[in-house]
């Protein structure tokens, strides 16, 4: 496997999704070795199901800022500096991929992200003669449909890959129209293997949140740029009684949403990132998860938000935006609410109805619990991920 995003460590929140699918095939029998960007916090152990082969691009640690979710602004433009960084980080990857490829008979290389990682190993995957996977995540995507050259290098490996997935069936059309081959493609979703912590102590955690006594705590989790739509989540709860709303999550925007809150005087409180551990016990203290994914001005979205998911494995009410992947899992009045994208009003309505009916919420938090648990497992995804593997195989067998 070819990523530039990997949890660098124990409880880490970058990426948990690619360590799930590592581990996922590793668990069906397979040998596992990641190819992934040097950083300073990377730390993973040597007993664990997959090995890792990091790659330096970089001669100083503070200059290793590439994947990661270091490499957008904001999530809508490519940083400069990630930019400068391109041409090393793509001799150093291309080098260590070809000494991988030269040292062990690989059956497949499974290459996350069309752009940048698909794009710069392709060709080199395909001249060991070795089938390729690409499996698109969302951002690399918005990418390739914004920048002439992103555009050019993806639609040219999409064609040439042995099969393609999507983690939603809006990446999947989008794939398709970046050059993608439709019969190759097929979508996979994120999973969700989920086991709930025990002993929370649900009164500390929401005093840790700044929760009052006797409000509805509402969470909502992610990095605070654009197109995780907390701009109008916040002026959603400003018109909502008895509810609070506690953001768990880092990013650029932080001080922009922290004088929105409080220039609105809105109930709502910005914690920071919380670790792995930390977000299950929020997610047990929460009475409603909102997700209000948002296309930003750029275009981008999310594919398939793993917040959602983890909020209904955990049981919670969900309130989520009819956007991309989203509508694909939850079923507006069944298993969650869903609003259209960008509507603070809409947001309101939803959050003062769930407010009010304790009912309700626990209807809609076991029917979740429920669509996730049928429909929705890393065990399910990575056996699909298998079929991808041996149908690129076939197909090169030829």
């Amino acid at each position: 496997m070819v990523t530039s995003s990997y949890p660098r460590f124990a409880g880490d929140v970058v990426a948990p999704f690619i360590e799930s699918i590592a581990r996922g095939v590793a668990a069906r029998g397979h040998r596992v070795d990641v190819v992934l960007p040097h950083h300073p916090e990377l730390r993973r152990r040597d007993d664990e199901p997959v090995s890792f082969h990091p790659y330096r691009y970089a001669p100083l640690d503070r200059w290793s800022r590439w994947g990661y979710a270091q490499s957008l602004r904001r999530d809508v433009s490519v940083r400069a500096g990630a930019f400068l960084l391109a041409p090393f980080v793509a001799f150093a990857l291309r080098r260590i991929v070809a000494e991988r490829l030269r040292a062990t008979r690989y059956d497949v290389v499974h290459a996350h992200w069309v752009v940048p990682n698909a794009a710069l190993v392709g060709g080199l995957v395909r001249s060991h003669g070795v089938p390729l996977v690409v499996s698109l995540h969302g951002s690399d995507v918005f990418v390739a449909e914004t920048l002439l050259p992103a555009r050019l290098l993806a639609g040219h490996v999409l064609r040439q890959a042995g099969a393609v997935t999507a983690c939603s069936a809006d990446l999947h059309r989008r794939a398709v129209r970046l050059g993608a081959r439709p019969e190759r493609t097929r979508t996979v979703p994120y999973g969700v293997d989920r086991v709930a912590p025990t002993d929370v102590d649900v009164p500390a955690v929401r005093a840790q949140l700044g929760a009052p006594s006797g409000s509805t705590l509402v969470l909502g989790l992610g990095r605070l740029v654009e197109k995780k739509g907390f701009t109008y989540l916040i002026e959603a709860v400003r018109n909502v009684p008895n509810v609070f709303l506690a953001i768990a999550g880092a990013g650029d925007l932080r001080a922009e949403l922290e004088a929105q809150a409080a220039a609105s005087g809105a109930p709502v409180r910005l914690v920071g990132a919380l670790d792995r551990d930390s977000v299950a016990a929020a997610l047990e203290a929460a009475e409603v998860v909102v997700v209000p994914s948002i296309v930003d001005r750029a275009g981008n979205v999310d594919g398939l938000p793993n917040v959602l998911l983890e909020a209904m494995a955990a049981g919670r009410a969900v309130i989520a935006s009819r956007v991309a992947g989203i509508p694909d899992v939850v079923t507006d009045g069944v298993d969650g609410i869903l609003v259209a994208e960008k509507d603070a009003t809409g947001l309101a309505a939803a959050l003062t109805r769930l407010a009010a009916d304790p009912a309700l919420r626990k209807r809609l938090g076991d029917a979740a619990r429920v669509t996730v648990t049928r429909r929705l497992s890393w065990e399910r995804a990575a056996q699909t991920f298998e079929e991808s593997y041996a149908a690129a195989a076939a197909l090169d067998a030829r």
